[in-house]
Parts: C-alpha cells; structure tokens; sequence
C-alpha cells in the first residue's frame, strides 16, 4: 500500500468494535494483526525517511555550526502530516487489504 495516497484519517477515529472483529471473530486477535501491520507501515515509512534525508547529510567532521537545511526541514514536516502507522494499518485491515493467516488453526486443519 501506498501511503502517501492513502486515505486513512490523521487523527483518531472511533470505530465500532463488532466491525473490526467481524472478520476474525476475535477483537484482540483483530488487534494483534492491525499492531504487526502498523508495525511494518512504522518500518517503511521510517525507511523511505531516512533514505530522502541521507540526501542532505552533511558528513564532514568539522566543529562549525550545523546549518538548518530547509529541505530536511521540509521533508520531515511532510512526514509528520502523514497519517499514523496505525491509522493506516486499520484503514488496511477494515478495506480487507490485510493477509493474515493463523498457523494453529491451519495445523488443526492439516490434521
């Protein structure tokens, strides 16, 4: 998923309890599976991040002022609007773009 184009909400939003477990049956394991995406989404966006502001690193060793690069200020403000991890993970996970597979019930299954 990109998100950039997303269209998860940047602040908080209240959600019904019964949508989110509909598909599993269970709300902590909707949850655990929402945490784990957020997860990767956090790991990604924080990857695309620091590889745009290796950009402008400044790599001498020098003891003069650090000067503010205002692309990196700008980038990170770009950052910092983006809609959370999380929000985004849910947003996933309520359109139903989110695989999940549960290995116990497969072996119960298999057997």
């Amino acid at each position: 998923m990109d998100y950039r184009k997303s269209k998860a909400p940047v602040n908080t939003v209240t959600r019904n309890i019964m949508e989110l477990c509909k598909d599993t049956g269970n709300i902590y394991e909707s949850v655990a599976i929402i945490a784990k995406r957020a997860n990767q989404i956090s790991q990604e966006i924080k990857q695309d991040l620091n590889k745009k502001l290796a950009e402008f690193a400044s790599y001498n060793d020098s003891l003069e002022e650090v000067f503010e690069n205002r692309e990196q200020i700008e980038i990170s403000r770009y950052y910092e609007k983006l809609p959370k991890a999380t929000l985004l993970a849910t947003e996933e996970f309520v359109e139903g773009n989110v695989y999940w597979r549960d290995p116990a019930k497969d072996k119960d299954e298999l057997q």
